[in-house]
């Protein structure tokens, strides 16, 4: 009885140890001036990736965002 008692207890530790918890997502949707635009599309265009991952490396290097989700078409 012991024996399963302490096998229970081992299971149950696993399991709250690789349990995932829900993070709080937030979408983001931005509007920017024109001449902006047309310096991420240029710098875009230059870099060789869409003004969308641009956008995103900007703000996950200045720390704004932790992560993203790519649902969106290029």
């Amino acid at each position: 009885m012991a024996k399963q008692k302490f096998g229970r207890e081992i299971i149950q530790s696993v399991i709250e140890k690789n349990q995932t918890k829900k993070r709080e997502i937030a979408q983001l949707t931005i509007k920017i001036d024109t001449k902006l635009d047309d310096a991420l599309a240029k710098l875009s265009t230059a870099l060789n990736i869409s003004k969308n991952r641009l956008i995103e490396d900007i703000l996950m290097e200045s720390g704004i965002i932790q992560e993203v989700e790519e649902n969106y078409d290029e």
